[in-house]
């Protein structure tokens, strides 16, 4: 059973949560072999009701105190382009689609997202664009998000302050 996990974070993003359960998404997402989509709607009003069928099943929620279980449950995650939401899916070897909000002025999250796409560990399109992203796009040719490496920067600043 493969499942799809969407998260808008601690915002609002509510054409994402729009966009991905309108009725042609939903059929992509059948089309592509997924049974079960979670849907993480944080402060939005757009709030679609859990449901299930025999062949595919909807489930929402809000908020939680983490996600990771989430992550690692689902075989693709669809994300706003937030830094922390994407680095928490890259860390976790999860093939990723970040939808950027083209509605945010001076939008940063189109930067890293494309710079994420350039590196070759994911892909990214607009509520626009989604459809099409989905049927296109072969997550399998992702590369594998490098580990952080948090004791090179404690050595910098240990260097840097003379320890």
């Amino acid at each position: 059973m493969k499942s799809a996990f969407v998260t808008v974070g601690t915002t609002s993003f509510d054409d994402l949560i729009a966009a991905v359960t309108a009725p042609e998404a939903l059929q992509v997402l059948q089309d592509l072999g997924y049974s079960r989509l979670v849907l993480q709607v944080g402060r939005g009003t757009v709030c679609p009701v859990s449901t299930s069928t025999p062949t595919f099943t909807l489930e929402v929620f809000r908020f939680k105190n983490s996600l990771s279980e989430d992550v690692q449950t689902a075989d693709l995650v669809i994300s706003h382009a937030g830094a922390g939401s994407c680095l928490e899916v890259l860390e976790a070897g999860k093939p990723l689609l970040v939808v950027v909000n083209d509605k945010l002025m001076d939008n940063h999250q189109l930067e890293l997202a494309r710079q994420l796409c350039r590196d070759g560990h994911l892909f990214y399109c607009t509520c626009r664009t989604l459809l099409k992203t989905l049927q296109t796009s072969d997550f399998s040719t992702l590369k594998p998000f490098p580990p952080g490496q948090p004791e090179k920067f404690a050595a910098f600043l240990d260097k840097v302050i003379g320890i």
